[in-house]
């Protein structure tokens, strides 16, 4: 028998999300490529942020093919801004994975799906059930959120021994003939009704009768997961290196936070304006003018960077050993052909 139950959802949930879902693009052609791109971009992702790079990503690259076939750096270009750039690489790993194995088709198996790089659980569920009609368990955030309220249940929503109780509930509710509609209806009434960092909005909730969290007025207390730990600060003094016109980049470590971006070159910890000329004149570059930029700051999932900028201008190119890797670029080239994280967007708008 399984830990949770959660029969008494089923209906009212499914004809709740038959009368007010949403018309989204992966909805309105859900093949399995189309549903498996939406589903990795909307990972800690809003929606409204998706919309679109979903419609940009999927007109260059329409299919598996395209996508195994795509150079990393034009990838990067088409993820620039969505952040988490792994999924982008694990997308193509994966599209890889599939034309060697699957003769580019995504198999139309829940094992075979989780085996694929970037898909587990909740992603192989997702593709199974909206695309192939398999009844399999999509079980996030959004879901975690929705049935622990439901059952007002305490257990702890970080555990994978819960997640894996939680997929087996459902398992054994799904609706065998519309598995696709019932996960994305769980999805939809978290995101619309049952929304997290606030109070969910019950009277427009269809088991708003059956919702024992609510019941016992604890909506705000469940679910239940640890505190998130402080995310360590990192200063950083940013340097737009310019000549003739042409701005100074290089590349991020294949390996880390960003890796193999492009980013404009780095020091650790804070510098005056004063302090960073005659540090960078004693390294050895040729500086013609100097000038402060507007401070920046990027938050990361466990860290964020307090950024003081500054654009120099140099009269002629660094040697290799003062900058390593520096390669200048035309800004319009920059901005069209790199993929340069949004944490350095704000300098490029001095």
């Amino acid at each position: 028998m399984s830990k949770y139950d959660l029969g008494a959802l089923v209906k009212p949930l499914c004809s709740w999300y038959e009368e007010n879902k949403r018309e989204l693009p992966w909805r309105e052609d859900a093949t399995p490529y189309h549903v498996w791109i939406s589903e990795i971009m909307l990972q800690q992702t809003r929606i409204e942020a998706v919309m679109g790079y979903y419609a940009h990503f999927t007109a260059k690259l329409p299919n598996v093919k395209s996508l195994a076939e795509v150079p990393e750096d034009e990838l990067l270009k088409l993820w620039e801004g969505l952040g988490y750039y792994n999924r982008a690489r694990n997308l193509k790993k994966a599209a890889i994975q599939v034309m060697e194995q699957y003769e580019g088709e995504l198999p139309a198996d829940y094992e075979k799906l989780r085996g694929l790089a970037g898909i587990g659980n909740y992603t192989a569920g997702a593709i199974a059930s909206i695309a192939y009609g398999i009844p399999a368990p999509a079980v996030d955030g959004n879901v975690l959120r929705v049935t622990m309220r439901f059952l007002n249940c305490d257990d702890d929503i970080s555990k994978m021994s819960v997640r894996h109780q939680m997929e087996e509930s459902i398992q054994s509710v799904i609706p065998e003939k519309m598995p696709g509609e019932f996960n994305q209806a769980l999805m939809e009434l978290g995101e619309v009704i049952c929304i997290p960092n606030g109070m969910p909005l019950c009277d427009r909730c269809p088991l708003n009768d059956h919702c024992e969290g609510r019941a016992a007025g604890r909506q705000l207390q469940l679910p239940n997961k640890p505190e998130k730990k402080a995310r360590r600060i990192e200063k950083k003094t940013i340097l737009m290196l310019e000549l003739q016109g042409r701005i100074g980049i290089r590349k991020r470590p294949a390996d880390g936070l960003l890796a193999g971006m492009w980013e404009f070159p780095s020091l650790p910890d804070y510098r005056t304006k004063a302090a960073l000329q005659k540090e960078l004149e004693e390294m050895g570059l040729e500086i013609h003018a100097l000038s402060k930029l507007p401070n920046g700051k990027h938050i990361f999932s466990h860290v964020e960077w307090h950024m003081r900028g500054y654009k120099v201008v140099l009269n002629q190119e660094p040697e290799q050993h003062i900058v390593p890797d520096l390669v200048f670029v035309k800004r319009e080239d920059l901005e069209r052909k790199y993929a340069l994280p949004v944490a350095f967007h704000g300098f490029l708008q001095s």
